[in-house]
C-alpha cells in the first residue's frame, strides 16, 4: 500500500472497505499549511454496529481467538515486520497527519509501533496459567482467557504509538478490535488495517471506523456488543467514557491527562538536565500526556538556570515538519493552538513573566507555537495547575526536598514525573513519594514497550505496555477438578 492507496479513506469492516453508509466524509487537514489533503469516511451508528458485528461474529467463531498464543505471536511479528517495510510510507502519513517532523516519526513514531507489535507477539507465547495448591482432594487450576470484542478510542497525538499500544495486547491475547481514530488523525489507522490483512490477521479481527468521537466513539462506546473499552484522552472525555461503560459494567483502561513536574535539584548535572527539561516540554510539540511542563528547581540555581533556558529555547529548530532539521512542528489542529495561546494570554493575566516565546509563528499558514517559558507565576496559578498540551514551560523555584516533592504532587494529575539529580539515594527517595505512574531520572521520555505506563488521581487506571498490559485484555478462569 501506499499513501494514495487510502486516498479515498474508507471504512475497513469485515476485512473490506466500504463507505459509511449515509456516505457521509469528513476532512483531513494538514496542520503545518492549515490544508485539506483528503476527507475520509465519517461513520455513524450503523457503521459501528457494522463493525462490532464483524468483531463479534469472529471472536466467536475462533478464526483469532481459537489460534494458539504461538501462532497469534507469529502473526503479530510479521505485523511489526510490515511496519518496518513500510516505515517511509508510515513517517510521511504520521507527519502529514499530525505535524510531527519526519524524524521524530521515523525515530519514535514508526520505530516504537513496530516495537510495540514485536513485544506482544512474544508475550501471546506467554498466557498460562497456574495450579494452585488447596487442601481439597482436587486438581485446581487457572487459565487466561481473552474478553472478546475490544473497543480501541484513541488520541491525535500519537496515533500509530497509542494504537498499538492497545491493538497489540488486544490481539496478543485472543480478542477482536473495533478501532475509532481521533478523527483528526486516521490516516495511519487506515494504512495499518491493510498491513494486518497483508501479515494474515484474519478478516473481522481489526475493524477501523473513523468519524467523529460524539457520534461514532458514542456509539462505540454504548454498543452492547463491545466486553472492553480502552482509551486515550481527556480527564473530561474520561470521566464520561468511564462513567457510560460503567452502566454496562464493562471494564475499562484509560490513559488521560497529565501535568508532570520535572524536578531540578542543586545537584544536577545542568548541562544533561537542560537537555531532559527541553525535550520534556516540546518533544511532540508538547502535546504529549507525559510530558514535563512544569519545571521545579531548586532556587540556589533558579536564575542560572532561567538564563540558560532564555538561550537555549530560542535556538530549538521550529518549522516545515518535512524538513529532516526540524525538532517543533505546529500544533495538531487550530483549535489546539488557540487554547495554548489563551493559556499564555492568561498567564500574563496571572503576573507571568514570559521568558522567551509567548507568541505564534506565522510559517505557510500553519498552526505554529514558539516554544514558551514562563516565570514568576503562582503554585495555584490556573497555567500551573491545568494542562496546556503545548509547547509552554512555567518554572517555579522550591527550598527543601519536602516542598518539592509538596509541588510535584499538587495538581490533579499523576501520570509522569521526573528528578535530575546527581545523588543516588535521593533518586529513590523522591522516586518514591511522587504520585506518578512513571518517573524518570536524570532524562526524560525513556520509554519501551517492556515498561509499562499509566496514571494515578485524574490521569486514569490502568496500565499500558509490559506483561501488565495483558491483565486488562484477559479475564482469569479457575477450573478445579474432583479427584474423588
Amino acid at each position: 500500500m501506499s499513501p494514495i492507496e487510502i486516498e479515498p479513506g474508507r471504512l475497513f469492516v469485515g476485512g473490506q472497505w466500504r463507505e459509511a453508509a449515509d456516505g457521509a466524509r469528513t476532512e483531513v487537514v494538514d496542520p503545518s499549511r492549515g490544508a485539506v489533503v483528503t476527507t475520509v469516511a465519517e461513520a455513524g451508528a450503523a457503521d459501528v454496529d457494522a463493525a462490532v458485528r464483524a468483531a463479534r461474529e469472529t471472536f466467536d467463531d475462533g478464526a483469532w481467538s481459537g489460534l494458539s498464543g504461538r501462532e497469534r505471536g507469529r502473526i503479530l511479528h510479521r505485523v511489526a515486520e510490515l511496519i518496518r517495510e513500510n516505515a517511509d510510507e508510515l513517517a510521511q502519513l504520521e507527519s502529514l497527519d499530525v505535524g510531527k517532523p519526519i524524524s521524530l516519526c521515523h525515530a519514535v513514531d514508526v520505530t516504537n509501533a513496530a516495537n510495540d507489535y514485536e513485544h506482544f507477539a512474544a508475550l501471546a507465547h506467554s498466557l498460562d496459567g497456574s495450579v494452585r495448591n488447596t487442601p481439597m482432594n482436587a486438581l485446581a487450576y487457572t487459565k487466561r482467557e481473552p474478553l472478546g470484542v475490544v473497543a480501541a478510542i484513541t488520541p491525535f497525538n500519537f496515533p500509530l504509538i497509542l494504537a498499538g499500544s492497545k491493538i497489540g495486547p488486544a490481539l496478543a491475547a485472543g480478542n477482536t478490535v473495533v478501532h475509532k481514530p481521533a478523527d483528526e488523525t486516521p490516516l495511519s489507522a487506515l494504512y495499518m488495517a491493510g498491513l494486518f490483512q497483508r501479515a494474515g490477521v484474519p478478516d473481522g479481527v481489526v475493524n477501523v471506523v473513523t468519524g467523529a468521537g460524539p457520534v461514532a466513539g458514542e456509539a462505540l462506546l454504548r454498543h452492547r456488543g463491545v466486553d472492553k473499552v480502552a482509551f486515550t484522552g481527556s480527564t473530561a472525555i474520561g470521566r464520561h467514557v468511564a462513567a457510560t461503560a460503567g452502566e454496562a459494567l464493562k471494564p475499562v483502561t484509560m490513559e488521560l491527562g497529565g501535568n508532570a513536574a520535572n524536578i531540578v535539584f542543586e545537584d544536577a548535572d545542568l548541562e544533561k538536565a537542560v537537555g531532559a527539561i527541553i525535550k520534556a516540554f516540546v518533544f511532540n510539540t508538547g502535546q504529549f500526556c507525559m510530558g514535563g511542563p512544569r519545571l521545579l528547581v531548586a532556587r540556589s540555581v533558579h536564575s542560572t538556570l532561567l538564563g540558560i533556558l532564555a538561550d537555549a529555547v530560542p535556538g530549538v529548530p521550529v518549522g516545515d515538519p518535512r524538513d529532516p532539521g526540524t525538532v517543533v512542528g505546529p500544533m495538531a489542529g487550530e483549535k489546539h493552538l488557540k487554547k495554548v495561546e489563551e493559556y499564555v494570554d492568561l498567564a500574563r493575566k496571572e503576573g507571568g513573566r514570559i521568558v522567551c516565546g509567548g507568541e505564534r509563528l506565522d510559517l505557510d499558514g500553519g498552526f505554529y507555537y514558539k516554544p514558551t517559558v514562563i516565570a514568576d507565576l503562582s503554585n495555584d496559578s490556573r497555567v500551573v495547575q491545568e494542562e496546556i498540551f503545548g509547547p509552554v514551560l512555567t518554572v517555579q523555584p522550591f527550598d527543601t526536598e519536602d516542598e518539592a516533592v509538596a509541588l510535584a504532587n499538587s495538581t490533579p494529575y499523576g501520570l509522569a514525573s521526573g528528578v535530575q539529580t546527581t545523588n543516588l539515594a535521593r533518586a529513590h527517595r523522591v522516586a518514591d513519594r511522587l504520585q506518578a505512574g512513571i518517573v524518570w531520572v536524570n532524562d526524560w521520555a525513556m520509554l519501551d514497550p517492556a515498561v509499562p505506563f499509566g496514571g494515578v488521581k485524574d490521569s486514569g487506571y490502568g496500565r499500558e505496555y509490559g506483561p501488565e498490559a495483558l491483565d486488562a485484555y484477559t479475564r482469569v478462569k479457575s477450573v478445579v477438578v474432583s479427584l474423588d
